[in-house]
């Protein structure tokens, strides 16, 4: 983890999740079932999903990170926090690993924000070229978190349609964006500037979280969207001015990327930007999608 506050930014260990922080959001047997098959030597969890002896201690630190990430930001020991770990999350559930993801660091993060932090709201943004449908599954139905995710549609895990915005009392706090393949980045700062910072701004959160996925550049092999390392600089150019309109802090956690020099630039460009560098660029509002995003999100907030 990388923390960034009055004297610039700093390199934090990534202590391991205690059993307590993972069962914020995981049952305590989906944890105990992935200990003992990376105890056994590691498997096959799903057809997408390997472990390895050291896979549960890699995942129990990412979560950790996540977690100490939430307590520093919280705590006013940095304002903005990017975790730079391994294996991924967005796709873990509560009872089930997929998508290359244990345990779902982002939504530890923000459940212990929520329960016990005294952070009243929580907006995690995951841009992610696939779906977050862990995080989505997890918070579906509350109120004080709104997951807001941009992805390709029809790529794994094939959840994340534009008419699912939660359930009950989080009913309108999921907002999906499925975008076709061959989307740039006119398509995904659209549909970002004019749907989701608006909503962000009305809903008003105390605390940002980015599941910070780079694998929708053009680079990338594992999706079908072609973003350039810029356009991650101006999607966190946006949620930069407006994290500050709110006065809330920043803490992002590594999702997908699988172009190792893609991905070391993508990232680079995000913190750089995150952390003040670079001016945020207004785009016009695509025609078809982000025209149909808004009529159906602004049933549920003012557009």
């Amino acid at each position: 983890m990388a923390a960034a506050g009055g004297a610039g930014w700093a390199p934090v260990l990534a202590p391991p999740a205690s059993d307590h922080e993972l069962e914020l959001v995981h049952s305590a047997t989906h944890i105990r079932r992935i200990e003992e098959a990376c105890a056994r030597g590691g498997g096959q969890i799903d057809p997408d999903t390997y472990v390895g002896e050291a896979s549960f201690n890699a995942a129990v630190h990412a979560a950790g990170a996540a977690c100490e990430m939430a307590r520093a930001l919280i705590g006013g020991r940095a304002s903005l926090a990017f975790c730079g770990v391994r294996p991924s999350g967005h796709h873990a559930e509560r009872d089930r690993a997929m998508g290359f993801c244990l345990f779902n660091n982002v939504a530890i993060a923000a459940e212990l924000a929520t329960r016990e932090l005294g952070v009243g709201k929580v907006l995690i943004l995951d841009w992610d070229v696939h779906h977050g449908n862990g995080t989505a599954d997890i918070f579906r139905r509350r109120a004080d978190v709104l997951f807001a995710s941009i992805h390709q549609s029809g790529l794994f895990p094939g959840t994340g349609a534009l008419s699912d915005a939660g359930a009950e009392s989080g009913l309108g706090y999921t907002i999906n964006v499925p975008v076709p393949s061959g989307s740039d980045e006119e398509i995904w700062l659209s549909v970002l500037e004019h749907v989701i910072i608006p909503v962000a701004l009305e809903f008003e959160p105390e605390l940002v979280l980015i599941s910070a996925g780079f694998d929708a550049h053009r680079a990338d092999p594992m999706g079908g969207c072609r973003l350039e390392t810029a356009s991650f600089a101006q999607l966190a150019c946006h949620v930069r001015d407006m994290a500050a309109q709110v006065a809330a802090p920043i803490g992002a956690v590594l999702e997908g990327g699988y172009d190792p020099a893609t991905l070391a630039e993508c990232v680079l460009a995000t913190i750089t930007a995150l952390d003040g560098r670079g001016t945020t660029r207004s785009i016009a509002p695509d025609p078809l999608i982000t025209s149909r995003v808004a009529a159906h999100v602004g049933y549920f907030w003012t557009l």
